[in-house]
């Protein structure tokens, strides 16, 4: 229950492994409960429906007139989820959607400009956000233990033994392409991590032969002359998956890996204060993980060692500014590694309900609301168009408002 004493009761739109693997991270908040599952194919959602106890529907529009129904979860094809948005957002109810918003910038426009004027609370399921490690790199940018990011660079090897030939995956017009369906997750992350959106945008995009579109690459320039760089391809085994986010703070370094982060350390140089206060962080894992809805299985850490007067006794100097920093720092943010990674991405859901239901209770706006979703729409069409154009894009301010 939330502290008013609120329940709301949850649709599932589309009841595919993901849509099963929602209700599965969720169903336990006490706030809610779940009421009812819809899909096209009747017998599938029947399956999840017998599982909580839930009643069956066809489509969004039955749930909406639905009394009972209070939040929909889209978990459909991208192609499918703008107009579901819309339909839910202009009943009231209130939207958990799945990523991406839309496929195209005037439809995540129409989605953004419908929840601002909805009762509903609509949330897109960036679950990065909601990340244990991406929220404390956050919060010593914050605390000024890590200098404003510099540049962000991501690098994908994904599996692509269950996209066979037919997948909708491959498809741009239900995908969006590798951009649009996989990439707005990281154009949203390197958004919250700089602070900032992108202003140039430059694609570039691999085919196979004969076949679909399956590497992509973006660089996104950010106000101040920040970069992000995004690579993704879809050209391995499962066995052969690895991700890696490196981070570029300056006088630090941060590497965190999996496209759910489980793992980082973080190089750093500092001075004899700023290595007191790094020391300090083992003793403040709990809080400096946290994120509200997210459950801890126990055996997350934080660790850090120090290695005095390491590096040379002349100041160092980096975009003109001269800071003695003679003490290396070796940090190590450590979720369960790859073993946990199911348990932080059910959890990291998880917790993007709870930031939704509790707007839903108290208003505010979510972390990963419709404004964030259509920028990453934005700036992942931009991509797309680069790469199939040759030239650069340059993104007007804001960035929702200038790609259309």
């Amino acid at each position: 229950m939330t502290p008013g004493g609120t329940r709301y009761g949850v649709a599932l739109v589309g009841c595919g492994a993901f849509g099963a693997f929602v209700l599965d991270a969720i169903r336990d908040i006490p706030a809610l409960r779940i009421v009812a599952c819809a899909d096209a194919d009747r017998q599938r959602a029947q399956v999840l429906a017998d599982r909580y106890g839930a009643a069956v529907h066809t489509s969004v529009e039955d749930l909406t007139a639905a009394a009972d129904v209070d939040v929909i979860v889209l978990a459909t094809p991208p192609a499918a989820h703008a107009d579901a948005a819309v339909t839910a957002l202009r009943a009231g109810k209130h939207v958990f959607c799945e990523k991406p918003m839309a496929l195209t910038v005037e439809d995540a426009a129409r989605v953004e400009a419908e929840s601002r004027t909805s009762r509903g609370v609509f949330l897109v399921d960036h679950v990065l956000r909601y990340n244990p490690v991406l929220r404390l790199l956050q919060r010593l940018v914050q605390e000024q233990l890590l200098d404003p990011l510099r540049r962000f660079a991501f690098e994908n090897d994904a599996s692509d033994e269950d996209l066979g030939p037919d997948h909708w995956f491959w498809d741009p017009l239900r995908s969006g392409g590798i951009h649009v369906e996989h990439g707005v997750h990281f154009f949203d992350a390197a958004n919250a991590l700089m602070g900032s959106d992108p202003i140039q945008v430059q694609g570039t995009e691999v085919r196979r032969a004969d076949g679909p579109v399956d590497i992509v690459v973006a660089t996104a320039v950010h106000p101040g002359g920040a970069v992000a760089t995004h690579t993704h391809s879809f050209t391995h085994a499962h066995r052969a998956e690895r991700q890696l986010m490196r981070l570029d703070y300056g006088f630090a370094e941060a590497r965190v890996t999996g496209w759910i982060p489980t793992y980082a350390t973080i190089t750093a140089w500092t001075d004899e204060p700023g290595a007191a206060r790094w020391e300090a962080l083992p003793a403040r894992a709990g809080e400096l993980l946290a994120v509200d809805g997210l459950r801890p299985h126990g055996q997350e850490r934080v660790t850090v060692s120090v290695t005095r007067n390491a590096g040379p006794s002349e100041p160092a100097r980096g975009r003109g500014v001269a800071r003695s920093v003679p003490h290396r720092v070796e940090c190590v943010i450590d979720l369960g590694g790859e073993d946990r990674k199911q348990h932080v991405y059910a959890e990291s859901v998880r917790a993007a309900m709870t930031d939704l239901l509790h707007c839903a209770e108290h208003g505010g706006t979510p972390q990963a609301d419709a404004t964030a979703g259509l920028t990453a729409v934005a700036v992942a069409r931009a991509a797309t168009r680069s790469a199939q154009s040759g030239r650069t894009i340059t993104l007007t301010a804001p960035v929702a408002a200038g790609t259309r």
